[in-house]
């Protein structure tokens, strides 16, 4: 097989290169038109309980995550000029197109009595801007003597208010809505400005429009330096300029084609495929080197250069197919988590490696069949220099002190184990977002002055019509409403119940006395002032509240940032009060929001993760025991890879960085990859076993000197190009940047020191006949190098 397709690469060259160039344009040109996603993921099935019953209450009530929260702290704010300009700004706000609504303190709404119709009035306190400050005080006063605004639209304690704009629903979910953040910061900032008065910002539709922003810088930013440390690498390994430029062009190639494919399957760009660009660049410079440092050691043995090339294909490919096979399985395990942005990811990054693979095995022969001979300074790393030395210092350590590299392994795993159980599972709904931020200092302000801006539902089905309008009801959802209170995580709660004491207070001319909830006698007259509360489905004050048949009512509240953990301690906590509240045999309550899906769909994630996590290492050990018939080989290939997964996992513990989604997934990434050097050394010692006879020692000590310049090279490479994540935003690709770099390290030396250690220690108890003929054939040893001699090779000419 293999020597076909090196007859099939080397004498049709210009063809396959025009074929290779013509695709590349082609999916580059599908690429241009990938647009960024702004639409927050799907983190469970469809079939879920807790997402259908997200769903009914979004049909019912409307998207609960389209509130974009503006706050200030201003001591000055009823002085006359700054209350005018805060009035202005608000309706400024109010006509960009895509705001539905802005409420502030400069646009709150009242019930006026009005006994003529025998009904309430729903009108702003401001009719117009106040044009005196005597006007603006009795207007403060009005204010200040509404509790129902007092925690949800200003802090009286703390001279703190807010604006909410409520954001158009289909805007949020197109390119458009960048457009329109940026439009009302526009706006906001010139208040800002000419008053000298900052302002936060906050809400979903905010925190997921300016992520997607920071995405989109950092693709470039992240393509860019893994860019850059890949030709600085690449020269420093290979001192050839040559080398550096057309294997950055590689690379190049299958990052066009990688956003062709996002265009074929009709994907956005996400906060993971958006590493994907320097990502494949990394996986691509790590097998060009494995190729060409094969193609150097071949020519530095015979210097016929076209040998040299098809040697690579014949006894390289076959040991970079699996390699990135493996490292294809660590990805595709993601599409059985359900989770749409991981699925996929899985589904690109494991389709693009592949191609990344057959795109280096193409064009590296073709390219450097057509370049001059390497000069000897592109060789003399093989016989002297750093890596040569630190190799040499590898072996002497494998044949004779041994004992010292299980002592020290041992030791390792021990911590290892030890670590793991210090291991913790939570995660916030914005815990990608780095604690540094604005955004995330934004967020705490509303935390420490409202309690919260993430929302938190609870759906209360009293199964009758009309039911709500129940006394018994009123005081079940008040009663509700006070255990509530006691959550300091949770801020005041909006609901009907508040609405009737806001009806109640309006009912007695507006006294602030009478803001409590009207009692028997008071109930049917008060709220039979408000208008169309007669199950007709017409909008009426209470339509944001109830449904058309009055059957169904919320009690929305917003939570703090808090952890999976604590979402989960507060359910627990507060479902046995609920059932105490509203019995279950007369009511469905249903808690739900944004938080809640976001703590089902969290533990969801990492219980699939550790399916994915598990599918991938099966995966793996399957493809390595095609190469290897052997149980104990496959057993011994898997132990200096698991091992990096341990300390990963113990060094996360130790560290109290926390089991979430964002730091799962690294663990199957990791393994795919660090799994490559085992392959390319255990696939050149069954070559070196061969051709020496099986000695086993002479063929441990071969295979590792001559691939142990590739594992190295790869390894920086590697650590390196993942390295640059930890300058990320996000928490998430930060954790990849370091925690990926650190598994790949420990893996290199794992892969260097404890492999070779334990082929020789086990000796002849693993050169089995299962060994000498596998299920899948690696490599060809018979030197019967293809007839390519009628290949036009310019500097052969010249020579």
């Amino acid at each position: 097989m293999w020597t076909i397709l090196t007859r099939f690469i080397l004498r049709n060259r210009l063809a396959n290169l025009i074929v290779i160039l013509v695709v590349t344009l082609l999916m580059a040109g599908l690429g241009s038109k990938v647009k960024m996603s702004y639409e927050m993921a799907r983190m469970l099935p469809e079939s879920d309980s807790t997402y259908i019953a997200y769903e009914r209450f979004k049909n019912q009530f409307g998207e609960d995550g389209s509130v974009m929260f503006v706050g200030m702290q201003d001591d000055k704010l009823f002085e006359l000029e700054h209350f005018q300009a805060w009035y202005t700004l608000t309706n400024r706000v109010r006509e960009i197109e895509g705001v539905e609504e802005a409420i502030s303190l400069a646009r709150i709404f009242q019930l006026k009595r009005n006994d003529s119709l025998k009904k309430f009035d729903f009108a702003p306190v401001l009719a117009r801007m106040p044009e005196t400050q005597a006007e603006l005080d009795s207007i403060k006063e009005i204010i200040y003597s509404l509790p129902f605004y007092d925690g949800r639209v200003f802090n009286s304690k703390t001279d703190v208010s807010m604006m909410m704009i409520t954001l158009d629903k289909e805007v949020l979910n197109t390119k458009n809505r960048v457009a329109l953040i940026h439009e009302i910061e526009d706006e906001l900032n010139i208040f800002s400005e000419q008053y000298n008065i900052k302002l936060y910002y906050s809400g979903l539709p905010y925190i997921r429009t300016i992520t997607s922003e920071i995405i989109q810088k950092e693709l470039v930013l992240f393509t860019f330096l893994s860019l850059l440390i890949a030709a600085i690498l690449l020269y420093a390994f290979f001192r050839s300029f040559r080398a550096v430029v057309f294997i950055i062009f590689i690379v190049l190639i299958t990052v066009a084609i990688m956003f062709g494919t996002l265009a074929l399957f009709n994907f956005k760009i996400t906060i993971l495929t958006g590493i994907l660009p320097p990502l494949l660049i990394v996986i691509g410079v790590e097998n060009s080197i494995f190729l060409l440092n094969k193609y150097y050691n071949e020519f530095l043995n015979h210097g016929n250069k076209i040998k040299a090339l098809s040697r690579v294909i014949r006894r390289i490919g076959a040991a970079n197919l699996l390699t990135n096979a493996t490292t294809a399985a660590g990805f595709a395990a993601f599409t059985i988590t359900g989770n749409s942005l991981l699925v996929e990811f899985g589904i690109i990054a494991s389709i693009n490696i592949l191609i990344a693979f057959l795109v280096s095995l193409f064009l590296i022969p073709i390219i450097f069949s057509y370049l001059p001979n390497p000069k000897p300074q592109h060789l003399k790393h093989f016989e002297k220099g750093n890596v040569n030395k630190l190799l040499s210092k590898i072996v002497w350590v494998v044949l004779n002190r041994r004992n010292v590299v299980y002592a020290i392994t041992i030791t390792a795993v021990v911590a290892g184990v030890f670590g793991v159980t210090k291991l913790k599972t939570t995660g916030n709904m914005v815990d990608d977002i780095s604690t540094k931020s604005k955004l995330y200092k934004d967020l705490m302000f509303f935390e420490e002055h409202f309690k919260g801006i993430m929302p938190f539902e609870i759906m209360i089905d009293t199964r009758k019509q009309k039911g709500i309008l129940r006394a018994s009801t009123m005081q079940k959802v008040d009663e509700l409403q006070d255990t509530l209170a006691q959550y300091p995580q949770l801020s005041m709660p909006v609901s009907m119940v508040e609405v009737a004491k806001f009806s109640k207070q309006a009912f007695f001319r507006g006294n602030p006395d009478y803001y409590s909830l009207p009692n028997n006698q008071e109930r049917n007259f008060i709220l039979s002032y408000l208008p169309k509360l007669d199950g007709t489905g017409q909008k009426s004050v209470l339509s944001s509240f109830v449904d058309s048949s009055l059957q169904i009512t919320r009690v929305s509240v917003q939570m703090a940032n808090i952890g999976t953990t604590e979402i989960d301690s507060l359910q627990q906590s507060l479902a046995p009060k609920i059932d105490q509240i509203f019995p279950p045999e007369d009511y469905d309550v249903t808690v739900t929001g944004s938080s809640v899906v976001f703590l089902k769909g969290t533990n969801y994630l990492v219980s699939n993760l550790i399916s994915s996590l598990l599918l991938a290492l099966v995966v793996i050990t399957i493809l390595m025991a095609l190469i290897f018939s052997s149980f104990k080989m496959v057993v011994i290939s898997l132990i200096p890879n698991l091992i990096p997964q341990l300390l990963t996992a113990a060094m996360m513990g130790y560290a109290g960085i926390p089991i979430k989604p964002s730091t799962i997934l690294i663990f199957s990434i990791a393994l795919g990859i660090s799994v490559d050097n085992t392959i390319h050394f255990l696939s050149r010692y069954r070559l070196q076993l061969i051709m020496n006879n099986w000695k086993i020692k002479e063929s441990v000590l071969a295979a590792l000197l001559e691939t142990g310049f590739s594992m190295i090279y790869s390894a920086v490479v590697l650590f390196f190009g993942f390295a640059i994540f930890i300058l990320s935003s996000f928490g998430g690709t930060e954790a990849l940047g370091y925690l990926v770099s650190f598994t790949l390290l420990t893996a290199m030396l794992s892969n260097l020191f404890v492999l070779p250690s334990l082929l020789l220690t086990l000796d002849k108890r693993i050169t089995t006949k299962a060994l000498k003929e596998p299920m899948l054939e690696m490599l060809e040893v018979e030197d019967d190098d293809i007839e390519l001699d009628y290949l036009e090779i310019e500097s052969e000419k010249k020579n």
